[in-house]
């Protein structure tokens, strides 16, 4: 008996030593937001600032999952928001010792032709000022421009062509005319700066209203951000035309530029870094300028990318320097409702969102912004008419050492295909979309989409219960890809209707998914997958395994290697790890770092997870975190 207890005991101590190590055989990690928790992460796709005198900094967007639209920080740190996730527009905001005003959102009591006035000290909303007629405008902005000084507010009301004049307590004054007015400032005499941004003009009035002098911006520049910096006596406006940097003008006077602040074509340029390369001076489009009475300085990037959702349109880039311009420090939150892909040339150290690329560990570095909209304007990451409102899902593969990305939304019928080339840095050059000429269809995709490691694109087109599967054919001498017309392969009655496709060239394994069948959700996944080994070798037929999922609405696959990995939602944000050979459940990735990683609360896309096995045996696994406008990974060596 005492020789079977110390056996037991001696098993237990082996168990509890085995568990943990089984524990660590995953870590949880994250990319694209400078802080990793819901309670200190960096707000989504601010489009506007203003800094305090004291350097509390204010951003306005149109929505944030999980805090309010406006966000408040101060050095380098979160330290609350205003409001609800969708009360603003994100355009226009600005403030004073007591008050902060910002445009609000189409849905608001008035719409998004209102501007509503908060206490800074309690958050609340006190006032609501009715600006334009144009209350009812829900993919655009309305409110353009706000500016404060004395008992002042100046509201761009851009579709009505004027600068409207209140109290700061919603007292009308009078209105100015102007044509499409964007930003606003005002100087130190109270003259009033507005800026054009489609004309590439800036204009003074005086502060009765009379036009003074007008500043002619350099051939292609848009003005959209001014700041009246009193350290200097200078006018200071953020072009996101091609210089991409912040022009500075001697006021007193005639208008003259004397500098600039930052990189001569940002991260555009070619001489200082990578074509697409951000960097701390070298900007995207700059959208806010401020700075504290300490001289430090605040520039607002708004990274190109999104559509006609404003809430996903680019991210959040917040740049602090001293009063020297030496950087001091970065806020990032540069993903929302999207992924990215692990990048099989870098063995899985670089990862390619739909526009962004990212690499490292705890929040990573933003590394590039792959848009060019003066190269390519009519990219369509850049279209604000696309149904799909974003292209924030990254697909990657590298075939040759091209590499080949696929962008689409959060639940897409249409792929948008780029290539990139050395000439390009890391712009992503457009090419194709499926639907689309290339592939010779005017079909929707609503039968799942693969891009797989060959470059093979694989597709269930809408109501054809066939696969099409079009190979790739080569490159061009720039590195754009073609593809061969389609093989058709008919979907097996057990599998019907289709939802998701992967394929596996290495292993010539084929994994289907299964949707509801009658359902109007034709994204919406049942709980049968069927794996086919074999499948470019004759083996349509017979799936072996067939995986049965028994936890509630699966919603994304991926695959690499050997596994499967299936994220579900409105449930759980575990990712559990299908073994292919024998079907069966080998993991579950949960959260390893509770309290210092968030990992969201499912995964709300059909293509929100990534994998990619290492040359080290290790998997990568990315996941869209929408709570946090952040990229989960899990690092997991079985």
């Amino acid at each position: 008996m005492v020789k079977q207890r110390l056996h037991a005991l001696f098993l237990g101590a082996l168990i509890a030593m085995a568990a943990p190590l089984c524990y660590a055989q995953y870590s949880t990690d994250w990319l694209a937001n400078t802080y990793g928790t819901l309670a200190a992460h960096v707000g989504n796709a601010a489009r506007s600032m203003w800094v305090s005198p004291e350097g509390v900094i204010y951003t306005a967007s149109l929505w944030d999952e999980n805090e309010g639209g406006v966000a408040i920080y101060q050095n380098g740190k979160s330290i609350g928001s205003i409001g609800i996730n969708s009360e603003f527009q994100g355009g226009a905001i600005t403030g004073n010792a007591t008050s902060i005003f910002a445009a609000l959102q189409f849905g608001n009591p008035a719409g998004t032709g209102s501007v509503a006035r908060y206490n800074r000290v309690t958050g609340q909303r006190d006032l609501v000022i009715n600006v334009s007629v144009w209350n009812a405008v829900s993919r655009g902005d309305v409110i353009t421009g706000l500016a404060t000084s004395g008992s002042l507010l100046y509201v761009s009301d851009t579709f009505s062509n004027r600068v409207r004049v209140f109290t700061t307590d919603g007292g009308w004054q009078r209105d100015i005319g102007v044509s499409s007015p964007g930003a606003l400032a005002v100087d130190g005499t109270g003259n009033l700066w507005v800026a054009r941004e489609s004309a590439g003009t800036v204009v003074e009035f005086s502060p009765a209203g009379a036009t003074l002098n007008t500043i002619q911006m350099p051939v292609g520049s848009r003005p959209s951000s001014l700041y009246f910096d009193a350290w200097s006596g200078q006018l200071m406006i953020g072009d996101q035309g091609p210089d991409m940097n912040i022009k500075l003008y001697n006021i007193a006077g005639t208008p003259t530029q004397v500098g600039t602040f930052g990189v001569q074509g940002g991260y555009l340029d070619t001489t200082t870094g990578t074509k697409g390369q951000v960097g701390d001076k070298r900007f995207t489009r700059v959208v806010g300028i401020g700075r504290d009475a300490a001289g430090n300085l605040y520039v607002l990037n708004n990274p190109w990318g999104g559509g006609w959702d404003l809430g996903r349109n680019g991210a959040t880039d917040l740049h602090a320097y001293d009063s020297a311009g030496n950087l001091q420090w970065k806020l990032q939150s540069l993903n929302f409702e999207g992924v990215a892909a692990p990048d099989p040339a870098t063995d899985g150290a670089y990862f390619y969102g739909g526009s962004h690329i990212y690499t490292g560990t705890a929040g990573g570095t933003f590394v590039a912004n792959t848009i060019d909209p003066f190269t390519y304007p009519s990219d369509p990451r850049l279209n604000m008419n696309d149904t799909q409102r974003d292209e924030h899902f990254g697909q990657l593969v590298t075939v040759g050492g091209n590499r080949i990305l696929v962008a689409s939304g959060q639940n897409p019928d249409t792929f948008y295909f780029f290539h990139f080339n050395a000439a390009n840095g890391y712009i992503a050059i457009p090419d194709a979309s499926l639907p689309g000429t290339a592939f010779n269809t005017n079909i929707k995709v609503t039968g799942g989409f693969c891009i797989d490691s060959r470059g093979d694109v694989w597709a269930g087109l809408d109501r054809t219960n066939h696969i099409y599967h079009y190979p790739l054919t080569g490159f061009d001498s720039n590195g754009k890809p073609t593809w061969g017309p389609a093989v058709t392969i008919s979907i097996p009655q057990s599998i019907r209707p289709l939802t998701r496709i992967i394929y596996l060239p290495e292993s010539d394994t084929m994994i289907l998914a299964q949707g509801i069948a009658g359902s109007w959700d034709w994204t919406a996944m049942q709980t049968r997958i069927e794996v086919y080994h074999g499948w470019s070798a004759g083996n349509t037929s017979k799936p072996d395994p067939v995986i049965n999922i028994t936890s509630a609405n699966p919603k994304s696959i991926t695959a690499a290697g050997n596994y499967l990995f299936l994220g579900y939602v409105h449930t759980v944000p575990n990712i559990d790890a299908f073994n292919l050979t024998t079907g069966q459940l080998d993991t579950t990735l949960i959260n390893t770092s509770a309290g210092t990683v968030d990992v969201g609360n499912d995964v709300d896309s059909m293509y929100g997870l990534r994998a990619y096995l290492r040359s080290t045996g290790e998997y990568v696994v990315t996941k869209d975190n929408y709570n946090g406008s952040s990229i989960v990974v899990y690092r997991w060596t079985p």
